[in-house]
């Protein structure tokens, strides 16, 4: 949003302390947007050209040393406190760099993240104020030219340092809120109750969803999680899988997935100290256990395009002696000193795929409803952690990243009405091993409703995009 008639800018600037992996250290952060000159109630009020400009201190360049020999990128979550009265609310506004910021050798260094924020719908008149909060930054380079190799990453945890004017800015709203009409009552008792006043928890700010939410970029299924559940996430993720012998790749959209975490077990093992976990993956689209619809066009025979629908179903862990999903994620983290250790996920997923929707060179070819893998069989993933000197690169369950493996699809049965077309697609896609690389994105723990990575209604914040 542009700043426009009627529109001001505003700004401020605080001091945070910010969790640098070698300590903590202060940063100097300017938060700019424009704001309306006023509002009504009812209608959203959004803000524009809203940016976050952080200067770290040169102290904080030694931790930079692994991320910035192409240039860093930043990606700023800052929760903002939204007040009216004595009615509160919270919001995260996102943000990103533009382009790659070259990390200076010496001297303060400075990044600046921008990007639409939601916006908030006052429920009554009255001065309604923004409050900068909390901060966190995603300090990454960018993709490395070689696919086996992993973008480095410093993320920073801020908080504003105390006895500092937080507000950014105040919107006046004018009008008076539409309150629920009376329910008719003539009884003692429905007077007693209150029904014929307003209901006062109307005033109460209402905030939209971060920008990047699935509910408003429409790129991402909904993918829910259990507030009352301690140990589950749930996380999107995306990614390829290459086809080998059609020499191409599908695309498979974003998808959800619920994960049950386990209890951590610590066991020595020469002479190191290992904690290990297993957990439980299921894929979550509309109620069942399945990946979104894919559509996936290939070189038939290396000259015929292909175009065809698949959808991958996930055949659910068997239950174990407890009556619970038997664990299909293995985690293993070394602990290799202070500040250091390694880290290794490996997950399977037991997945089924159909075809349908199937058309060669433009001419649609009736392959029937159950085109499909004549067994079940086995994606085997795997994510590498590193930790060194307090600097993480690479995956874990619980902050997401890159997951790599290799799957062999099994003969396909039921394909054709009036003629047998298994050996078609047998012949076109089964036996030789596909590369499958998967993204990950920060899961949201729905029990804990942390802002920066969970929306209101329990979803994950980030979405994934996935790399070839």
């Amino acid at each position: 949003m542009q700043a426009s008639a009627g529109d001001r800018d505003v700004r401020i600037d605080v001091k945070y302390g910010c969790d640098f992996p070698s300590g903590d250290k202060k940063v100097a952060v300017r938060v700019s947007a424009t704001v309306p000159e006023e509002a009504a109630v009812d209608q959203p009020v959004q803000l524009g050209d809203v940016s976050t400009e952080l200067t770290l201190p040169e102290a904080g360049l030694p931790d930079l040393a692994d991320v910035g020999t192409a240039g860093v990128e930043v990606e700023t979550q800052l929760t903002m406190g939204v007040a009216q009265g004595d009615h509160t609310a919270s919001t995260v506004w996102i943000g990103t760099t533009d382009d790659p910021v070259a990390v200076p050798d010496a001297g303060e260094f400075t990044l600046t993240s921008s990007g639409a924020v939601p916006s908030v719908t006052a429920g009554s008149s009255g001065d309604l104020t923004f409050t900068a909060g909390k901060l966190t930054a995603l300090l990454t380079s960018p993709k490395p030219d070689s696919a086996a190799a992993e973008p480095s990453a410093v993320l920073l945890t801020c908080t504003p340092d105390p006895d500092q004017d937080l507000a950014l800015g105040t919107v006046p709203i004018a009008g008076d809120p539409q309150w629920p009409s009376p329910e008719p009552s003539g009884t003692e008792e429905g007077k007693a109750s209150g029904s014929s006043g307003p209901d006062r928890g109307a005033g109460i700010p209402k905030v939209g969803d971060p920008a990047n939410s699935v509910l408003q970029d429409g790129k991402a299924p909904r993918c829910a999680g259990d507030p009352e559940d301690q140990f589950s996430l749930n996380a999107y993720v995306t990614g390829y899988a290459n086809v080998a012998k059609l020499k191409s790749a599908a695309l498979f959209p974003v998808a959800c997935t619920q994960i049950e975490q386990g209890a951590t077990e610590i066991k020595f093992e020469d002479g190191l100290i290992h904690l290990f976990q297993d957990s439980t993956a299921t894929l979550d689209y509309q109620g069942k256990p399945q990946l979104p619809p894919a559509t996936g066009t290939f070189l038939t025979f290396g000259f015929m395009p292909t175009t065809a629908t698949l959808e991958m179903t996930q055949i659910p862990p068997a239950a174990g002696p407890d009556g619970k999903p038997a664990p299909n994620i293995h985690s293993d983290l070394k602990i290799l000193g202070p500040g250091n250790s390694e880290g290794k996920t490996t997950i399977e997923i037991q997945l089924q795929l159909r075809l349908y929707d199937v058309k060669v060179n433009g001419v649609a070819l009736d392959v029937g409803a159950n085109c499909r893998t004549e067994r079940p069989f086995t994606l085997p993933l795997q994510g590498d952690m590193v930790l060194k000197d307090g600097v993480q690169t690479g995956y874990t369950l619980v902050t997401g990243g890159v997951l790599t493996g290799q799957v062999t699809l099994p003969p396909f049965s039921g394909c054709g009405v009036g003629e047998d077309l298994d050996d078609l697609f047998t012949a076109s896609i089964s036996g030789v091993p596909g590369v499958v690389k998967q993204v990950q994105a920060a899961p949201c723990a729905a029990a804990q409703q942390s802002p920066t990575v969970c929306t209101q209604d329990s979803q994950p914040v980030q979405v994934p995009k996935p790399q070839r």
